[in-house]
């Protein structure tokens, strides 16, 4: 087996906010370095926007629940806690309540991740419409107390955590009764309900025109402070009318940016031979690559993460994965990726 396996195991623009991301440029580097990617600029954000108590015990584990917190990079990555069931309380109202910086399920959180929403934000009410699929957020006045860095990951925070729930699609945000417009610090717009349009963690891809390009998302890795890996999502500006579910492959293998302290989980020398969608809904992805040959297990992180960024972008589709001319194509967790494959149910399951 190569080293590079050997590596590997050790590891419509149209719908986006475009507000800058803050990101660190410290920290473990990825074993490549793909070329500058760039936030998109302040001047392109309304026209992308417009077309578009106290801690419990820990232990006391009633529900599973997977909510959007800032890693040690300042980076929004998808955890998923054991927290308490409160009685009458609804799971989406308690999600939410994972993201109050110092809030009551403070406890939870991972070490080496944090909270993004203002401490002393108290989360009055959450209302689903289920024809609309739009979740309608009331906050207290604290949640407006924040830096303007942070708006736009409070912004994914929210939206991401809130549609990985069932039957939401879009949120709103109200504050004491009153539906924001905009963001109270940076003036981010809110004329209209968000989703996962937006994107997340966004960077542009190099070869990209803000003026002509599509959203895609992919699925990156990481390592906490104890050495536990994670999956990143980030999503790329490319260039518009290319196949989604091709470009975001072309984004996995690009690898991250050089310097944001996420792990590249796939060759870059591997291609995407097809793409194709079969009757049973299922998206089969080819893939050539010389390192892996007839017997050998592929890395799990490998095959999940082309699973994940295969599923982000298109609706949720099971996943088949081909290798070159292997007959099977089995992960390092002895999973067949060969047959129909579900973006898992939970993900990141980090233990405190």
């Amino acid at each position: 087996m190569k080293r590079n396996q050997r590596n590997l195991r050790r590891l419509s623009a149209a719908g986006l906010l475009a507000v800058p991301i803050v990101m660190s440029g410290c920290g473990m580097l990825s074993g490549k370095q793909s070329e500058a990617i760039d936030p998109p600029p302040a001047q392109v954000e309304k026209q992308m926007l417009n077309t578009a108590g106290s801690t419990a015990a820990q232990g006391d584990i009633g529900m599973q629940t997977t909510v959007y917190l800032a890693d040690a990079r300042g980076m929004l990555a998808p955890v998923t806690l054991g927290i308490p069931k409160v009685e009458g309380a609804s799971e989406v109202k308690e999600s939410l309540e994972v993201l109050v910086s110092g809030g009551r399920y403070a406890g939870y959180v991972p070490q080496g991740f944090q909270a993004v929403l203002p401490a002393g934000t108290q989360v009055h009410n959450v209302t689903v419409d289920p024809e609309s699929k739009l979740a309608v957020v009331e906050f207290n006045k604290s949640f407006t107390e924040y830096k303007a860095a942070d708006e736009r990951r409070i912004l994914e925070a929210l939206t991401w955590t809130l549609t990985g729930h069932e039957g939401i699609e879009q949120m709103q945000v109200w504050v004491d009764g009153v539906k924001l417009t905009e963001m109270p610090v940076n003036h981010t717009p809110l004329d209209r309900p968000l989703s996962r349009s937006m994107g997340i963690n966004l960077q542009k891809a190099d070869d990209a025109l803000y003026t002509n390009s599509s959203p895609v998302t992919v699925y990156f890795s990481s390592v906490t402070p104890e050495g536990i890996q994670y999956y990143v999502p980030v999503t790329r500006l490319v260039p518009t009318g290319q196949d989604a579910v091709k470009a975001a492959l072309n984004e996995l293998i690009r690898g991250p940016q050089y310097g944001d302290g996420l792990v590249e989980v796939i060759p870059d020398d591997t291609t995407v031979a097809a793409v194709e969608k079969g009757e049973d809904g299922a998206v089969t992805v080819s893939l050539q690559d010389s390192m892996f040959e007839q017997g050998e297990q592929v890395p799990t992180e490998l095959l999940q993460a082309v699973v994940l960024t295969v599923a982000e972008n298109a609706d949720d589709a099971k996943v088949k994965i081909r290798m070159n001319d292997l007959t099977e194509v089995v992960g390092t967790d002895s999973r067949n990726y060969s047959e129909p494959v579900s973006r898992p149910e939970f993900i990141n399951e980090i233990s405190i």
